[in-house]
């Protein structure tokens, strides 16, 4: 009941402990799922594109290519001078992979629904992480009329922003790609796991990068640079939200994978029922209370000393 209605939500009447303990995490969770699962209906079309994408590159046609690029010269060499030795390092290079053979049509579609998705990218998260916040604040949450509320108030911001992370996520992931399949030497090992690192950084940042352009005034720059601040200054709640998120996730996959051809096939649709939106309450469950702790109350004590300090006094008789 309440999970697709307007409900507003509503904190106990009792006072309780709010300290983002990592208990509290889970009651807040499961209190705030009805609304997390709303919110997860407007987050798919963050990774909608994407399982389109990937569902056509993996099914398209596809042509057989050799993955290293000793076979050819090995090839060569084993037709010239064959020996044991050639012919063993030729039946490793030979190895081949399937590359995908995209026909024009196919080509477009994967074009269109990537720039589609670059052009919403800043705003999906602006909204979705406005929510978060005011889950994680326990604030009163009108899920959908919150999201596209706080999509209007940085419209402008979220969407040049959006356009710099999307396109830092793909240069990201392409890097990765590329030297996890090159052979293996020192400079392609160092920069494997340089752009591995730089994943896991930039992936904490996110945490923060987001909530800091909705709360506050900020330049593109100083966002990226109090993300990578705060990703330091809270890395025991950044590194426990990460591990929550990768085994959160990697529970869903393995469930799919032991359970897709069983009559229980149908778990591989239950992730996209809650799982986006759990992931980014993990993500905000572990950020806001540090971007609270350094910016917000500092500026919220000095903003109430000074109220104090020019609070007029008054005498006994002025009153009078």
């Amino acid at each position: 009941m309440g999970i697709f209605g307007p409900k507003k939500d509503k904190e106990d009447a009792i006072a309780e402990n709010r300290k983002p303990t990592f208990g509290f995490f889970f009651k807040l969770f499961f209190r705030k799922f009805p609304q997390l699962l709303r919110l997860n209906i407007l987050m798919l079309f963050q990774i909608l594109p994407l399982i389109v994408i990937a569902v056509v590159f993996l099914a398209g046609d596809k042509t057989p290519s050799a993955t290293s690029t000793t076979f050819a010269p090995l090839y060569g060499i084993n037709q010239s001078l064959p020996s044991p030795g050639i012919s063993r390092a030729l039946d490793v290079a030979s190895i081949q992979m399937g590359l995908p053979f995209f026909d024009p049509v196919t080509v477009v579609v994967i074009v269109v629904l990537t720039v589609i998705l670059a052009i919403t990218w800043g705003w999906q998260n602006v909204g979705a992480t406005y929510v978060i916040r005011g889950l994680v604040r326990g604030d009163a949450v009108f899920v959908f009329s919150d999201f596209f509320y706080g999509i209007k108030r940085n419209l402008k911001q979220g969407f040049f922003f959006g356009l710099i992370d999307f396109a830092f996520c793909g240069i990201l992931v392409y890097d990765f790609v590329d030297f996890y399949k090159a052979n293996s030497s020192f400079g392609s090992d160092f920069m494997y796991f340089t752009i591995f690192a730089l994943a896991i950084i930039y992936f904490m940042m996110r945490f923060y990068i987001y909530h800091l352009l909705i709360t506050f005034d900020m330049k593109n720059f100083k966002i990226i640079k109090n993300s990578f601040i705060f990703s330091i200054l809270g890395i025991k709640r950044n590194i426990l939200a990460l591990l929550g998120i990768i085994l959160f996730a990697a529970l869903h996959f393995a469930l799919i994978l032991l359970l897709m051809t069983t009559p229980f096939g149908f778990v591989v649709i239950l992730p996209l029922v809650y799982l986006v939106a759990s992931t980014a309450f993990m993500a905000g469950y572990a950020s806001y209370p540090i971007i609270d702790r350094y910016l917000i109350e500092p500026y919220a004590e000095k903003a109430s000393d000074n109220f104090e300090y020019l609070t007029p006094t008054h005498s006994d008789d002025e009153e009078e």
